[in-house]
Formats: C-alpha cells, sequence, structure tokens
C-alpha cells in the first residue's frame, strides 16, 4: 500500500489556514498556493537520489552532494493544478513540466481526458502530479492512469488537502503512487466537496464562478 505523508510544517498549516479563509481573495489566495506548493516540494523531494561530485571553493577542491539519478517532471492536473506549478519551478527549475486534462462525464461519473502533454523522456522521470484538492479521488486516478498509460513508472501525488476517502480510492487504484498532502480533512459532503475543505480552488484561483 502507498504512504501517505502529511505535512504538518507550521509554516504550511498556517498558510493552509489563509487558503480556506472564505475571505481571501483571488490575488492572495494564488501566492498562499505557490507558497504552499514550495514549501511542500522539500518534503516530496526528500529521497530523490543524490551522488557524490568534485568541485573548486576559491579556498581548494572538496567533494558535493548533487542531485543524480531520474529527472523530475511536474504534472498539474488542468484546470486548479496550474496554481502549484510556479511555486514547485522555484525550487526544482531544471524540472520539465506536463499537462493532464479531465473532465467528468455526466453520465458515467468517469472522468475522461481531454488534453495531455507530457515530456518525451516521461517513462524515464520522477512525476510529481499536482492538485490542490483530493476530494473523491476520480481526476487523480485517472490522471495517474494517463500517465502509466504513457509508459510513467515513478509517480508521486501532492495535494493541498484530501479527503479520507478520496486517499483510500487512489491507494486502492494506485498503491506505488505515494500521497503527500498538506492536511488530511475529515470527510466529503453530500456534493463531493472537502469539508472544511476550502471550496472550489479552480474558481478562487482564477476569479470564477
Amino acid at each position: 500500500m502507498s504512504k501517505v505523508t502529511e505535512i504538518n510544517h507550521p509554516l504550511v498549516q498556517h498558510k493552509l489556514a489563509l487558503i480556506r479563509d472564505k475571505n481571501t481573495g483571488s490575488k492572495d489566495f494564488r501566492e498562499l498556493v505557490e507558497e504552499v506548493a514550495t514549501l511542500m516540494a522539500y518534503e516530496v523531494t526528500r529521497d530523490v537520489q543524490l551522488e557524490t561530485v568534485e568541485i573548486e571553493t576559491p579556498i581548494c577542491k572538496t567533494k558535493c552532494k548533487m542531485l543524480a539519478g531520474k529527472k523530475i517532471a511536474i504534472v498539474p492536473i488542468l484546470r486548479a493544478g496550474l496554481g502549484m506549478v510556479d511555486g514547485m519551478i522555484k525550487l526544482i527549475p531544471a524540472a520539465k513540466v506536463g499537462h493532464v486534462g479531465l473532465y467528468r462525464d455526466e453520465v458515467t461519473l468517469k472522468p475522461v481526458e481531454y488534453f495531455c502533454k507530457l515530456p518525451s523522456d516521461i517513462n524515464e522521470r520522477d512525476i510529481i502530479v499536482v492538485d490542490p484538492m483530493l476530494a473523491t479521488g476520480g481526476s487523480a486516478i485517472g490522471a495517474i492512469d494517463v500517465l502509466k498509460k504513457r509508459g510513467a513508472k515513478y509517480i508521486r501525488l501532492m495535494c493541498l488537502i484530501a479527503s479520507p476517502e478520496g486517499v483510500k480510492a487512489v491507494q486502492t487504484a494506485h498503491p506505488d503512487v505515494d500521497i503527500y498532502l498538506g492536511s488530511l480533512d475529515e470527510k466529503l459532503n453530500e456534493h463531493g466537496y472537502i469539508v472544511p475543505g476550502l471550496g472550489d480552488a479552480g474558481d478562487r484561483l482564477f476569479g470564477t464562478k
């Protein structure tokens, strides 16, 4: 079963409280989501591989650690996932960015792919799928399905908040995908919204209704 990591850093929790506040406007909401994504990226990348290299400081030659192994790809789930990309790119500027777009079929209620653009070497990269919310889990499962169909092997999921139902659904569908959260919330309500949640992340990011 996949690992679930709840990132309880004080700065993450403080900024999440501001994000949840219904009085936080779109400008501040966007900035806060970006900042939390940067902070969470530290934890998500904690176990990436390092290698020893020799460099020369102004004083002498020395051996240091640098990133090694697989390169990173960040894949936001459209559209709300876009709000997390810039925050992660600040920390990992060499990462490539792919995009996966899904909509929910009104009859089957299943996610349907409408857009997918990925780096050509996606099968060789450590992939971090990002979406502010993990509610029912349908979009995350659909996005991971899309990635695996295109050869992706090394996938993690990073969300600001999640419901227990969504976490369980992703773990059941993709037990090899570790999940990183800012907060594991209480539940889903009858409308499929996370409680206490933060409302609709896409609408709050982009000022739409």
